[in-house]
């Protein structure tokens, strides 16, 4: 029997040796995928990474989610693929394109723009670096919109309606 609080095959080991043989992005949903904060995208390697190497992340809304949730773990900012896509389909049914015209804002003269429905103040002050500076930029408007339910709500994932 293992000694205390240690446990002979855990979730953590049989994660990592999966992940070691290749298989991780076939283990890692059914481990985590309900977890509330940010993961990395990144592929687990037991190897440094090459220095100047990057992760190319599709370009459609599975790649500008996985890839938001990269930038925001390394800024702290809480979130889950799940919140994140289920809100996303509320706000703009995953169109980077979409612009609201028609609600309070609108009629402001601020419009609700991108994935999440940012308004122009609110991209402005939650913006992440390391992002674009447009809120049509579908990685900069999921990450700022999460900075901002974070900062208002604990994380997107507590965001179940328009905020």
């Amino acid at each position: 029997m293992p000694a205390s609080g240690q446990r002979r095959f855990g979730r953590t080991r049989l994660v990592r040796s999966l992940a070691v043989a290749g298989v991780a992005a076939i283990a890692l949903p059914v481990f985590g995928a309900t977890s509330a904060s940010a993961a990395p995208a990144t592929p687990v390697s037991s190897a440094p990474a090459a220095a100047g190497t990057e992760t190319a992340y599709p370009d459609n809304l599975d790649g500008w989610i996985r890839e938001s949730l990269s930038i925001m773990a390394q800024h702290g900012i809480p979130g889950s693929y799940d919140s994140i896509h289920r809100n996303i389909m509320r706000e703009s049914s995953g169109n980077p394109q979409a612009i609201n015209l028609w609600d309070s804002n609108a009629v402001a003269g601020t419009p609700s723009k991108g994935l999440l429905q940012v308004i122009d103040p609110t991209f402005q002050a939650y913006h992440v670096p390391g992002t674009a500076f447009d809120p049509f930029d579908p990685v900069a408007n999921i990450a700022a919109a999460c900075n901002y339910a974070a900062d208002r709500y604990g994380s997107i994932d507590n965001v179940f309606g328009a905020y």
